[in-house]
């Protein structure tokens, strides 16, 4: 089904695992790898046994960017505004994917993530890192803006004066500054980064799903909500996560003073 992605399943079907499988171009982003992954997120989110989901990249690199060629190869049949389109037709729809999936998304960023690829890893839900990688900005080193959600998402992790800093210059940071800037969740040194990935991994496959993809939704719809609308807002959600097969078992847990068997339902 995948040519370009490479898809591990762990914990009995509760955990998939999305590798960006081109390490000869340290998982470029081309629009093949881009159709694989939305499809790889949309049918991890409609399918009830998935639980989590994480995206990593093979090699090297978690992801050098977009393969410029590639994009350039979208014009060759006459198409007019090559660069619109690409991003209209595969980043857009990507990143709208990973933002309504119902499930945790976790990025397992194992090395360099440049432009487009910086952004992938930050757009997910949780991003955690290696020590040795880095983050850059690089869309300003050939005359682009960020994409790939980044003029919406690095001013609000952020803030304006550091968004633009790294947006402006391209900066590379490393996997520390970024943890400490609040740019990513955690970092974890090189020669552990598989083991305490996947006990968060672990952790969030076997947690109330629902609940957590109503913390999702009402999370992204806050940025455009005032107080009064979250409010009422988080009072439709709150009924929603009350009337989970979770909620009832998370009830039951304390009450008998047991840890609770979610089943994400």
């Amino acid at each position: 089904m995948y040519t370009h992605l490479e898809i591990e399943t762990h914990l009995e079907g509760k955990l998939q695992i999305a590798y960006l499988n081109q390490p000869e171009t340290y998982n470029s982003l081309n629009k093949t790898l881009l159709k694989e992954l939305r499809t790889f997120v949309h049918d991890s989110s409609k399918n009830p046994e998935v639980r989590c989901i994480a995206i990593s990249g093979r090699g090297k690199a978690f992801c050098s960017g977009q393969n410029l060629k590639d994009a350039l190869s979208y014009g060759d049949e006459g198409e007019e505004r090559v660069i619109q389109r690409i991003v209209i037709d595969y980043y857009n729809p990507l990143v709208k994917e990973i933002s309504k999936c119902r499930k945790p998304v976790v990025s397992l960023v194992n090395g360099p993530a440049v432009g487009a690829g910086a952004m992938l890893a930050l757009i997910c839900d949780i991003t955690l890192a290696t020590e040795s990688a880095y983050f850059s900005q690089a869309f300003v080193n050939i005359g682009l803006i960020p994409d790939t959600g980044g003029t919406y998402w690095l001013p609000k992790l952020l803030g304006r004066q550091q968004a633009n800093y790294l947006a402006f210059t391209g900066k590379k940071i490393s996997a520390t500054e970024a943890k400490q800037m609040g740019l990513i969740a955690d970092l974890f040194a090189d020669d552990s980064f598989t083991a305490q990935s996947m006990e968060v991994l672990t952790t969030l496959s076997y947690l109330p799903t629902k609940a957590i993809s109503l913390t999702k939704k009402a999370f992204n719809e806050s940025y455009d909500n005032n107080l009064s609308q979250q409010l009422d807002l988080e009072g439709i959600l709150q009924q929603e996560a009350a009337e989970t097969e979770d909620f009832r078992e998370g009830v039951a847990a304390f009450l008998q003073k047991r840890k609770p068997n979610y089943q994400g339902k």
